[in-house]
């Protein structure tokens, strides 16, 4: 929807609005810019009340003003608010309960999500707009999107999706006085025109075949019926719990992380050389190519020498070879998994600031935010996604023309 353009205001309204005064004068505490703003809010309130007693056909009348101070993004303001004989008036602008003017608090959960801490955010408002905010306050500010984080939890999801990458990061979190090492999983799934959306995340300190198998049950009861292709990171279990609830999907795995588990236990002087041995598999011209070159690794002097790498790679064929079936810009796009990657980035940043988080809610509440400002520049698709979407149309058929629907 396009932005509406402000009204222009005559400069001989402001000539009057600034009667002589500095112009600077206006940005001050208490200046000009506060008069009006405190002006316009009263004159909202006042238009609220000739609104609810027009409504009301009880007899109710004014019944004069109360005052509250209310916090904003440049300082605190104090407000006359109108009240009515049967105290009924509930001004929507700002609630009865409501201590913080619009913008205030969106403007808290925007540092929150970068990683500030509530005493962070504190000491920050104080330096910036001269006004106390207890870490106690900036705490209810931020909880109040854990509803937010239930609703996004269980919203209903599309039917198709062409890719979903699964994957996870580690943060550290207390549970039952202890602090643990958690794995946060998510899902990034791919749309037909190529945007991405996040279609959750979940908690787990022991990943297996149940939890997994809960979570595509989770994905399909929120009204996903298919995944074309489903990329994962090679855990046990995990593409049998996708092919059970998904059994058409096309299992990945993520070459990133065969890579990753590959040069672990590599010195750092060879770890160059094996990984441009072991990128002559996964960029083979066709699956046979792919699994000789496997074989002439395993026959080298370096797979002689780091032997654990090709029984992993056999291990995981029948979930490397799939990609196989797609040209190479499509391959880079499953292969890489830059999408989530770079999502994942953003998140371990937010973690980092952190050190470690009190609850399983606290930690899903931060990356929430994290996720709700990513998302807001998952504007275009991605680079190779019009060649791959012209591959999957071929590939996949009714299957892929079921998602563009």
């Amino acid at each position: 929807m396009p932005r509406r353009k402000l009204p222009a205001i005559p400069d001989a309204l402001l000539d009057a609005l600034l009667d002589g005064e500095d112009a600077h004068a206006a940005f001050h505490a208490d200046g000009l810019f506060d008069s009006l703003k405190k002006a316009l809010a009263e004159r909202a309130l006042n238009a609220e009340m000739d609104h609810h007693l027009a409504d009301d056909e009880t007899g109710n009348t004014r019944n004069g003003y109360g005052r509250k101070t209310v916090l904003t993004d440049a300082g605190s303001l104090t407000l006359d608010i109108p009240r009515d004989r049967h105290g009924r008036f509930d001004p929507q602008l700002i609630a009865k309960y409501q201590r913080r003017f619009p913008g205030f608090d969106e403007k808290i959960i925007s540092m929150y999500a970068r990683g500030m801490s509530t005493r962070e955010i504190s000491g920050h408002v104080r330096e910036l707009y001269g006004v106390e905010v207890s870490a106690n306050l900036i705490s209810a500010v931020t909880d109040a999107v854990l509803d937010e984080v239930s609703a996004w939890q269980s919203r209903p999801l599309e039917a198709v999706y062409p890719v979903v990458f699964f994957d996870a990061l580690r943060v550290k979190i207390r549970d039952d006085n202890l602090v643990r090492n958690k794995a946060i999983h998510i899902a990034l799934g791919v749309r037909a025109d190529g945007s991405k959306d996040v279609l959750g995340m979940w908690i787990e300190q022991n990943e297996g075949a149940k939890f997994w198998l809960r979570v595509m049950n989770e994905l399909a009861a929120r009204g996903v019926s298919d995944i074309l292709v489903a990329v994962v990171d090679g855990l046990k279990g995990f593409p049998e719990a996708i092919t059970s609830v998904f059994p058409k999907a096309l299992v990945q795995t993520c070459i990133v992380h065969l890579m990753r588990n590959s040069l672990a236990f590599v010195s750092w002087q060879d770890r160059k050389a094996v990984a441009a041995a072991l990128k002559g598999i996964y960029r083979a011209a066709n699956a046979d190519a792919a699994e000789a070159a496997l074989a002439d690794f395993e026959a080298s002097p370096l797979g002689q020498k780091y032997v654990t790498i090709g029984p992993a790679w056999r291990r995981a064929w029948p979930e490397v070879i799939p990609f196989f079936a797609f040209a190479p810009e499509v391959r880079k796009l499953l292969y890489t998994t830059n999408a989530i990657k770079a999502l994942n980035a953003k998140l371990r940043r937010a973690v980092r600031a952190r050190g470690h988080f009190p609850s399983d809610e606290a930690a899903l509440k931060l990356l929430f935010l994290v996720l709700h400002q990513q998302q807001k520049a998952w504007i275009m698709p991605g680079r190779e996604w019009c060649m791959a979407r012209s591959q999957f149309a071929i590939l996949f058929g009714e299957r892929f023309t079921q998602a563009t629907a």
